[in-house]
């Protein structure tokens, strides 16, 4: 009797195991330019982690952050002040996990119920590694960009096929990611109501790829 509690055990085990390297490989995010991270959230904020605390709902429950708001850059419309953002616990469910009273967090969400949620997905980092073109880019230029495209090229050829396309070639010229466009241009629409890049403060060491032959 004892053999057979040991092998169903052991079969209990395994089965465990492969469920949870299901879950481990659950979060796929694909990469975004911080113009369409930001077009695409209700609230973006920059803020001080100051508490957090773990709900229970869910087989993994709910991690909630209490955050100290420094500034709104969108948001408004869905409320004034975020006091707390919300996340999934587990990693592997996409959920961010903050430092507690160490650093400033640019955050993004959306919202539900008025309560703002957001995950790995989302464009969260902490504001000293963002460069001077993207604090700019979230003070105005990004919104200005909101109705333009931001196309990503993968392979060569790459072109765009609308005026309101500008082709993002970050994954062609780099290694790693983010690439020089993601740190230091915003996709903007001109008055022809053609949207082309900005670039904005930074370094004139890097070549930017930018075919615009249709």
């Amino acid at each position: 009797m004892s053999v057979f509690v040991h092998m169903l055990f052991s079969l209990l085990v395994v089965l465990c195991s492969f469920r949870l390297n299901d879950v481990a490989e659950a979060c796929s995010c694909a990469l975004s330019h911080p113009q369409d991270a930001y077009c695409n959230s209700d609230i973006v904020i920059r803020a001080k982690v100051v508490g957090k605390k773990l709900l229970k709902d869910g087989p993994f429950g709910t991690m909630r952050y209490t955050v100290k708001q420094m500034k709104m850059y969108k948001g408004f419309n869905k409320m004034q002040h975020v006091q707390h953002i919300y996340t999934d616990a587990s990693e592997s469910l996409c959920g961010v996990k903050f430092e507690v009273n160490k650093y400033q967090y640019l955050i993004t969400g959306r919202v539900f119920d008025g309560k703002v949620y957001t995950g790995l997905c989302n464009l969260n980092e902490k504001w000293e590694k963002l460069t001077l073109s993207q604090r700019k880019g979230l003070n105005h230029r990004y919104q200005l960009g909101c109705n333009c495209r931001i196309k990503p090229c993968h392979y060569l050829p790459c072109f765009v096929t609308s005026k309101n396309e500008c082709l993002w070639t970050d994954m062609l010229s780099y290694i790693g990611y983010p690439g020089h466009q993601s740190r230091h241009y915003a996709c903007i629409q001109q008055k022809e109501g053609y949207c082309s890049w900005y670039r904005g403060w930074a370094p004139p060491d890097k070549t930017i790829i930018n075919t615009t032959d249709p």
